[in-house]
This record gives structure tokens, sequence and C-alpha cells, in this order.
């Protein structure tokens, strides 16, 4: 049996960026399973479009599917670095990658990216609406309108728009998967906005389960507490990115790759009754 893997812990060195982040700036360097992520065909010849693939919780996703032999569509906003070494690491485990930038904010682009996502593909079997937009505010008075309302538009609005999308393509066994956070039952004041679409996100998700069932899709929500990814240093304050996942009961953040297995186990067909749940992968902190 493999020994538990060493993985950092706070403090981490000073560090600040713009949004949406680049993940190559980050120290430590996030692990999205690049070296240890071993794939067993679980999801062999299935097309995944996977949102917010450049790099935190995407691309970690995107390289397991794409090992466990999914092909993959990486959608990101801008950040077209990241997003081609996702696009390296799929390619690399010999499935076909295609990227899509785009602001997905916008109901016409996310119709967009389903579209180019079948036109590649033919169909699509898994959706994965991971993309999130967040910043901290210490008062309500703080948060600007346009604040408010981009990260309901990239958070909430956008997993409704790539759905109603994507189902007219999706078949009998087809897997909805969405982020939420565990902002959704512990909601953070600092973070108003972006906790308000996760609890939005939970709520979403259970109806959607019972609305699908016929159908034959599922659709499942993961609760991540904090993750080490590039939206840390670009949307919070330096002494909290600092000391980032210190008061979780394993005393650190989780690592991207620490998450994957989870949205493995939801998109397989291993897992055809589990819908309308949600999995918490929070380090030992239990969802109330």
């Amino acid at each position: 049996m493999s020994a538990m893997p060493e993985f950092p812990k706070p403090p981490f060195p000073p560090q600040s960026q713009t949004l949406p982040g680049s993940s190559a700036a980050m120290d430590p360097q996030p692990d999205y399973g690049e070296h240890s992520y071993k794939g067993s065909g679980r999801l062999k010849d299935k097309v995944a479009v996977i949102t917010g693939a450049d790099s935190g919780i995407g691309r970690a996703v995107a390289l397991a599917y794409a090992r466990e032999g999914a092909h993959v569509v990486v959608a990101y906003l801008s950040e077209e670095q990241d997003a081609r070494e996702t696009q390296r690491l799929v390619e690399a485990a010999g499935r076909r990658c295609v990227l899509f930038a785009g602001d997905i904010g916008s109901a016409d682009t996310c119709r967009k990216l389903i579209r180019i996502a079948v036109d590649s593909f033919g169909r699509i079997d898994i959706l994965v609406n991971n993309a999130a937009h967040q910043m901290t505010f210490e008062g309500i008075d703080e948060i600007p309108d346009e604040e408010w309302e981009r990260t309901l538009a990239v958070n909430i609005s956008a997993m409704f728009y790539l759905t109603k999308a994507a189902v007219p393509h999706m078949k009998p066994g087809s897997a909805i998967i969405n982020t939420a956070s565990v902002n959704a039952d512990n909601p953070s004041p600092e973070l108003l906005a972006y906790a308000t679409t996760k609890g939005a996100i939970q709520n979403f998700t259970g109806g959607l389960a019972q609305l699908l069932a016929e159908k034959g899709i599922r659709a499942n929500t993961v609760a991540p507490g904090p993750v080490w990814t590039p939206l840390i240093p670009a949307s919070m304050p330096m002494e909290k990115v600092q000391h980032f996942g210190e008061q979780y009961p394993m005393k650190r953040p989780a690592q991207p790759v620490e998450l994957a297995g989870v949205y493995v186990m939801l998109a397989e067909t291993g897992a055809s009754y589990v819908s309308g749940a949600t999995v918490a992968v929070t380090g030992g902190k239990p969802i109330i």
C-alpha cells in the first residue's frame, strides 16, 4: 500500500494576483495529479465539457477524466497559457482536447460552448459546471452592484444556460456535476455573493436531479472546502492566503488532485443510482 502523500501546509509565502489568476505564478504549485493520478478506463470514450478547466479543480478533473479515457472540452475565460497546459496534459493521455475561450456570464457564450462541443464530438456525456467568480468584501456596503451581478451570472446563471443547452445532447446514463462549496451550508460573510450562489447551486442541483430522472440523466454536487487554486491569491487578502485552510481539521487546503476522484466517481456508470447528492470534500469539517 502506498504511503499517504505529503501535501503543503500553511503558512504559504506572501502572494497576490489579479483575477482570474495564473497557476504558474502560485507558490507552492498546485498538485493536479500529473505524477500521481492513474486511470483505469472508467470513462472510456466519454465526452466531457468542463468549465473553468484551465487550472484549479477543473484542470485536475480534466486530467483525471482524460486518464480514465474521456475526451474533454476545456472552457475558460482568458487564461490561455494555463488552458494550453491543461490541453497538453489531456493530449498526453491520448485523448482529444478542444479549447473554448469565452465569458460564460453571457447566455449566448454558454450556448456557443455547447454547440462547439456537439460539433466536435457529436454528443455530451458529462457536463461539469465548475467555473466560478469570487471576491472578498468586509461589508455589504463595499459590494458594488456590478460585482453582485457578475458573481450570479458566472456562478449560477451560466449553470442554467449550459445545462439547458446540453441536455438535448445527453443520452440516458449521462451525468451533470456542479461545483458548489462548503459555503453553501456554512456561508463566509466576507464571501456573501459567492456563498449565496453556492447555496443556489446546491438547490438547483437537487431540483434538476428530480427533473431529469426520467431521462436517465443524473445531477450531483461537489462541495469543496478550501482548495489551493489561482482563485485564492487572486481574490483574497494576502494575510488570508498565507494561512488559507489552516482552520480546517487537516490544517491545510486541499490540492486539486484530491477532488478529482469524486468527480470521476460521480461521472461513471457505476454511480447510476447517485443523483441529487452533495458530496463534501472538506478535510474533516462536517457540512451541517
